[in-house]
């Protein structure tokens, strides 16, 4: 039996290569290759770095599906379904529309795989594949075989996952949504050992807040100090109120942290349910304490919100460049698929579109839902302006002094490499056509 699995990609220009940062090793491809029976042959095409090739000889083919992919999907699982090929998906997107990814394969995975990926693979070999397996939402006790990834061309970051979900209930989340607010930690020493084995010195924690439990943190960083490696992460301001604690991430080998600002706005951040984001008069001083601590920000905001105007996405960009951030990104609001905030977009008649993901002539960086108070093109417009202006010489240069005196010096070579690449890269972002690989289409 053989297995092929396919990571898709978001969409391309024709004639250009895919944006270069978006081409992290595919981790959760690595997690079901250590669920599969070594006996079972597996292959992997990464849409994003090589061509598919649709003729391959395989029993079965699994596709990762994320909602910025989800039309990439249905396309490269209808050439192997008129092959006569069983598709099987599975992901954040396959799981908050299963209905509509049963459309367009011959089975779908709800929930995380760990728990029902040997029963669907037992199921082909039987030829009995149920339309639907329900996993569940954090039996995570494996260790993901990179193996997969041999000859492919990733960025030389390892991702390593220490737990899963969020506390927080945010309006615009899905994974706040799927975990129903909860953070389900992964055993330490499963970590490590991921982290042992990774052939890379840089890595990325990818949990969606690393920082949701103090303390679970806290014995993590302990756990990791002593191999000496450099990790980014993602956290929450409020983490800059335990010293303790951003001295066990720096000593532990936190360089980069990267913290959703979302807004200066308290009316913004109500509505989005993150008031606990809202720190007026204490902001300043909580970003001092983690750059204090030895460790950069990526700061992420984002803009369509009903108190939103020109003026806000100024201010962002203003707060950004006052405290020299290591990097930021100023993004339009996006209504991910069942979340509170597309539906509540949808009841009040906002969308552009009602399902942007799957819609003819949707690009990457266009707003899908009209704002209150601003154009939906003049807001995409402000972002990408602001993109600029944080990338311009000038603020790269006062930025990456800055981001000296805070990071080591083999962060702060890599400051220049990345926030470089980041500028090169706006415009080549705005626009993509979402679903399509124009490579690949008839001429």
């Amino acid at each position: 039996m053989k297995i092929t699995f396919i990571l898709p990609a978001i969409g391309k220009k024709p004639g250009q290569k895919y944006i270069g940062t978006w081409k992290m090793e595919p981790l959760t491809i690595a997690v079901l290759k250590a669920l599969t029976p070594p006996d079972i042959e597996t292959e992997l095409f990464d849409d994003r770095i090589e061509l598919i090739d649709y003729e391959t000889k395989t029993d079965l083919v699994c596709i990762t599906t994320e909602t910025y992919t989800a039309k990439r999907c249905y396309r490269i699982a209808e050439k192997f379904r008129s092959r006569g090929i069983p598709v099987v998906m599975g992901g954040y997107h396959v799981t908050m529309c299963p209905e509509e990814a049963a459309e367009y394969c011959d089975s779908v995975m709800v929930g995380n795989a760990e728990t029902v990926w040997k029963t669907m693979l037992d199921d082909v070999r039987n030829n009995r594949l149920q339309k639907i397996y329900h996993g569940g939402t954090a039996e995570y006790d494996i260790q993901p075989d990179k193996s997969i990834f041999t000859g492919k061309k990733y960025l030389p970051v390892s991702l390593v996952e220490t737990g899963r979900g969020c506390i927080h209930n945010c309006e615009f989340c899905s994974i706040s949504k799927f975990y129903c607010s909860k953070y389900y930690c992964r055993s330490h020493d499963l970590v490590a050992d991921d982290i042992k084995n990774s052939p890379h010195k840089y890595f990325f924690l990818v949990d969606d807040n690393l920082v949701a439990d103090h303390k679970n943190a806290m014995v993590l960083f302990e756990k990791i100090a002593p191999l000496n490696i450099k990790w980014a992460g993602q956290g929450t301001l409020s983490m800059a109120k335990n010293p303790e604690l951003l001295k066990a991430m720096k000593k532990s080998g936190c360089e980069i942290i990267l913290i959703g600002f979302e807004s200066l706005n308290k009316e913004n951040l109500q509505q989005m349910n993150k008031s606990f984001n809202y720190a007026l008069g204490e902001r300043d001083e909580l970003v001092k304490r983690v750059h204090d601590a030895g460790i950069g920000i990526y700061a992420t905001f984002v803009f369509g919100y009903d108190n939103d105007d020109e003026s806000t996405v100024q201010d962002a960009l203003e707060f950004a460049k006052k405290h020299n951030f290591y990097t930021a990104a100023f993004n339009h609001l996006l209504p991910f698929p069942n979340t509170a905030l597309y539906n509540r977009l949808k009841e009040s008649d906002r969308l552009i579109y009602d399902k942007w993901w799957l819609a003819d002539g949707y690009h990457y960086g266009e707003l899908s839902f009209r704002p209150e108070k601003i154009s939906a093109e003049r807001l995409s417009e402000l972002c990408r302006l602001a993109r600029k202006e944080f990338s311009a010489p000038k603020t790269v240069l006062s930025r990456g002094f800055a981001s000296l005196g805070r990071t080591s010096p083999l962060m702060w070579g890599l400051f220049w490499g990345m926030n470089l690449r980041l500028g090169e890269e706006i415009d080549q972002k705005m626009y993509v056509p979402i679903g399509e690989n124009l490579d690949e289409l008839p001429k």
